[in-house]
């Protein structure tokens, strides 16, 4: 890792393991180019990649044609109205409503460790694994600055990134837009793969090729949504897993955002994403900042396999706070799927007592619990235990569990209002909406004002006054409607365009209270299940709920898709009951159990009810998770094969970090007639170790298959080239786990 300015070509050079990102100052004037990024690099000097020696040439050697040359020139952070047509980062309008602005570079500075963005999410890291630059850019006619920074990690082959805008103008200026990051690449022919959705089918993966103008995904949700997520890659036509060069681009937000890519009519490409400039605007006084959210990019020559194993590793060492990072979560049970809002008391304690002589370790108390909650149709922002359907109160019914060794937790929903609350009708102001016109309800219910600390301040004092009266280890913290009809009674009007930001902001201002004052809680956020799984999200908990739809099936699908950015054990995922709540399909136990273990495994059902060959399974399944979670937490993860490319089936595997152990899972979707054994390559092995197999219940694997020879040790070079048999069970929706351990 190292960061480094050469003098003599003006320019700046990223070095991390194995990618070189480069940047030049060039003309008189000092524009800061884009030079390269990609696999590492020996040398310093490649300004000559920005093309600033050929027509249309710089400024200094060609005024007439200046606009010609900011058209086609790789800026490093392009900027609206002074003649490049394409996609800008900065738009800044002055007092007259004129909105142009040129950059120039003025100073850098480069320095050991990371500073914070003040108020948002953001990658970590101290003076022994990280390093930054910060560049000043100035528009001396306008007297704006911008701070651009970019950070790297010991180790990590990743770049986070970041803008600070500051107005030195003597005047109020306003700012339109500001995103994150922009870089140009020149002359490269790039599908893109985006992740889309709706509730239930969150994070699918979309490929398609990289066409002329621009194309772009947001949200204008308020939440960085189900429907398009803040992540793109860019990758090479023949790039799959496991082979290809890759740019990855995520952004650590979770509100309204926009990722863009653009192609110009000279072939290069713009990628990009900040804050979604729809509904968006800021007034700096002189002398006020604005921070960007950071967005974190990663190179990969290793197809998209290298580009999620660095965001895997960056996100667990550099962005996960919570002491629960690197530790085995406790295997929860959660009552929603099992009662729904008919729960009292008697019913959690039965389940608890079911439950925790299975081996599950935390109860989760979920939506009804509080208030005049019978249904989905009152009552939020009563934070207040309803006794009547829990007698003897909340303390109690925690004590009660806590006897049985089960730890226990609570679902929280506190951004949201109903109309028929107390709170509500004490305070109908705090809830967002236009003075005069009829507010939109989803799932009746509103959101609260959170741009105004009086209302989180008197949601957090609820909340942790709960917190407080028992022992209460988790949180589910959930958000169930997207923002609209934006209006605040306290915000003025000048500054409206600035709600839904601050909205982000108060949201992070309150969950980082939570965690402050209550660090040892482990938090799980989520949002109509995935609706908000985003990294800004993984910064205040290590966790998120990943669907709402828990069907094992239709988890492959939505998993693949989170396994592309996230760490497993970041991703929320439960064994429920079937027919499944929200497709209706019946799926074995064990498959349930097996695609559940690429998560943080629990269980989402009615223990007391289930059929008791499922129930008798639960011990076993409490077993494996005990036995093999380390690999899926900490380790590398391989995709061996995608259920959402092939339609029939799916595969990966985890690799621990020093390649003794790997574990396998494999699901066959639908089975087909007269189809022999699959063969799949393994990755991420010693080539140089001998392995053996062995079944989940610790079996032989290869017992009974001739060719392995008689010893049954396998190279790790002969499992990655050749591969092994996977031999399918009977039926559809059948699923094995393979145990790969270092011969001794």
């Amino acid at each position: 890792m190292n960061i480094k300015y050469i003098e003599s070509t003006r320019s700046f050079k990223i070095d991390t393991v194995h990618t070189s990102y480069v940047m030049g100052v060039v003309d008189k004037e000092g524009f800061l180019g884009h030079a390269y990024y990609g696999r590492l690099i020996p040398d310093d000097d490649v300004n000559y990649l920005m093309r600033v020696f050929e027509p249309p040439f710089t400024p200094e050697k060609n005024e007439r044609d200046r606009l010609s040359f900011y058209d086609c020139f790789p800026f490093e952070y392009p900027t609206h109205g002074i003649g490049d047509f394409r996609e800008s980062a900065l738009r800044i309008e002055d007092e007259g409503g004129h909105a142009a602005n040129k950059l120039i570079y003025k100073s850098h500075e480069i320095f050991k460790g990371k500073k914070k963005l003040p108020g948002l999410p953001a990658t970590f890291g101290d003076e022994k694994d990280s390093m930054t630059l910060e560049i000043t850019m100035e528009d001396k006619e306008a007297g704006i600055e911008v701070v651009l920074s970019y950070s790297i990690f010991e180790g990590i082959d990743a770049v986070a990134r970041s803008a600070k805008v500051v107005n030195r103008s003597g005047r109020k200026v306003k700012l339109t837009k500001a995103m994150s990051t922009s870089f140009d690449m020149d002359d490269r022919d790039f599908d893109k793969i985006t992740l889309y959705g709706t509730w239930a089918r969150e994070k699918a993966i979309d490929r398609t090729p990289v066409a002329y103008g621009s194309q772009s995904i947001c949200s204008k949700r308020g939440i960085s949504s189900a429907q398009h997520h803040p992540f793109i890659c860019l990758l090479e036509k023949n790039a799959d897993y496991n082979k290809g060069e890759v740019y990855g681009q995520d952004l650590v937000y979770s509100g309204n955002f926009r990722t863009s890519v653009g192609r110009s009519q000279y072939d290069s490409v713009r990628l990009m994403t900040g804050i979604n400039p729809e509904d968006f605007s800021w007034a700096l006084g002189d002398g006020e900042e604005f921070y960007t959210p950071e967005a974190v990019l990663v190179y990969s020559s290793e197809g998209l396999g290298g580009m999620s194993r660095t965001f895997h590793d960056l996100y667990r060492q550099h962005l996960i706070r919570s002491p629960y990072r690197s530790k085995k979560r406790p295997i929860l049970i959660n009552n929603w799927e099992a009662t729904y809002f008919n729960f009292d008391e008697k019913k959690l304690i039965a389940i608890a007592d079911c439950a925790s002589k299975a081996g599950i370790e935390m109860l989760v108390m979920d939506d009804g619990w509080f208030g005049n909650r019978f249904d989905d149709n009152r009552a939020l922002g009563d934070w207040d235990v309803n006794e009547e359907k829990l007698k003897g109160g909340l303390k109690y019914l925690v004590d009660e569990v806590n006897k049985r060794g089960m730890k226990f937790g609570i679902w929280f929903e506190p951004e949201m209002v109903c109309p028929d609350s107390d709170l509500y009708r004490a305070h109908p102001d705090w809830a967002i909406q236009i003075q005069g016109r009829k507010p939109g309800l989803a799932r009746n219910q509103m959101v609260l004002d959170f741009t105004r600390e009086e209302v989180t301040d008197y949601i957090y004092n609820k909340v942790a006054s709960i917190l407080k009266s028992a022992n209460i280890e988790y949180v589910k913290w959930d958000m169930n409607r997207p923002l609209c009809d934006l209006g605040s009674a306290e915000l003025p009007a000048e500054r409206m365009g600035e709600f839904f930001h601050r909205y982000t902001l108060g949201v992070y201002r309150l969950q980082e209270r939570l965690i402050t004052d209550f660090p040892n809680l482990l938090l799980e956020n989520c949002s109509s299940g995935g609706g908000r799984y985003d990294a800004g999200m993984l910064y205040y908990s290590p966790q998120i709920w990943a669907s709402d739809d828990t069907d094992a099936i239709e988890r492959l699908k939505i998993q693949e898709g989170n396994e592309l950015i996230f760490p497993l054990s970041s991703m929320g995922a439960h064994v429920s009951d079937c027919p499944n709540h929200t497709v209706g399909r019946t799926t074995p136990f064990r498959t349930r159990g097996h695609v559940a273990l690429a998560g943080t495994f629990g269980y989402e059902l009615d223990v007391t009810k289930i059929p008791e060959e499922d129930r008798e399974l639960i011990p076993e399944q409490v077993k494996m998770y005990h036995r093999f979670n380390d690999i899926v937490r900490e380790g590398d993860y391989y995709r061996l094969a995608s259920f959402s490319e092939n339609g029939d089936f799916d595969s990966w595997m985890c690799v621990s970090k020093d390649k003794n152990e790997a574990l396998i899972t494999a699901v066959t979707v639908m089975k087909r007639p007269n189809v022999k054994s699959r063969n799949v390559k393994l990755f991420g092995l010693d080539p140089d170790k001998k392995y053996c197999l062995f079944k989940e219940d610790g079996s032989d694997y290869t017992d009974g298959m001739t060719g392995y020879g008689t010893d049954r040790k396998i190279s790790g070079r002969t499992l990655m080239n050749a591969g092994i048999q996977i031999c399918e069970g009977w039926g559809d929706f059948q699923s094995l786990l393979i145990h790969v351990k270092a011969a001794k």
